[in-house]
């Protein structure tokens, strides 16, 4: 779906152009990953962040300090950049997950991921078992039900599987009953890199979902704007997963 040219497109157009630059000049600064220290047992569940498609850590700068400045215990996994199949990533981010959970203390913790990241974060929750230790999954402008942007990069693998009739896709699309993990996915009309942009939503009967309407923002800006964390806070703090849900409840402007 094209979204028509007014006022508040070009806003988050150039909001952006703003994000990118910015995103550049930070991007050497998370190639490496993080070293990971012991820290004190944490009073609730730690976040672990996962990065999109060619990124790093570095997109959640801003994010991961608002989140930690709260109480949270936030940690950052980069994945290779030369990774073909999610579900590799997923696999691995399993053993993380359990690294994460000893050396906290904590039985479950929490997941935010952008973009491709929140695809690989879904896999393991309904497809390996990771509904157990995950409490809550949040999903920013992740192409759920695929994207059809940028044709020309369907050589690579990762992008194939981010399309709408990959069979990573047609395996999240399965049954997935008592799945405990509650997911709140963050959509946006100006992101352009979802086609069509309500790909970005969960539709899934089984799962305890809160599709979040966000507007006059972009797909690289969701990871670091003030409303978005805002509204990524206030999921975090919220209850557990109590009933299915399959509509919007909530909208971030």
């Amino acid at each position: 779906m094209s979204v028509p040219l007014s006022g508040a497109a070009l806003r988050a157009g150039v909001l952006e152009v703003m994000v990118l630059g910015g995103h550049i000049l930070l991007y050497p600064t998370g190639v490496c990953q993080e070293k990971v220290a012991a820290r004190p047992p944490a009073t609730r569940p730690p976040v672990l962040l996962l990065h999109g498609f060619t990124d790093n850590r570095s997109v959640f700068v801003v994010l991961r300090r608002a989140l930690g400045a709260g109480g949270r215990h936030v940690e950052a996994y980069n994945y290779s950049p030369f990774t073909l199949d999610l579900r590799v990533t997923a696999r691995r981010l399993a053993r993380r997950v359990e690294e994460l959970c000893e050396r906290t203390g904590q039985d479950r913790v929490d997941l935010i991921g952008h973009s491709l990241g929140g695809l690989v974060g879904r896999y393991y929750v309904q497809r390996l078992g990771g509904d157990t230790r995950v409490r809550t999954l949040v999903t920013l402008g992740t192409p759920h039900s695929g994207t059809l942007v940028a044709p020309f990069m369907d050589a690579h693998p990762l992008v194939r599987q981010m399309r709408p009739d990959s069979e990573v896709l047609a395996e999240l699309a399965e049954p997935a009953p008592g799945c405990a993990t509650r997911c709140v996915a963050f959509w946006s009309e100006f992101d352009t890199l979802m086609s069509p942009v309500g790909t970005a939503r969960i539709e899934h009967p089984d799962l305890c979902v809160e599709n979040v309407q966000v507007t006059g923002i972009g797909h690289l800006a969701l990871p670091s704007h003030p409303a978005v964390i805002s509204a990524v806070r206030r999921a975090l703090d919220g209850p557990g997963p109590t009933a299915v849900v399959g509509s919007d409840t909530a909208s971030v402007a």
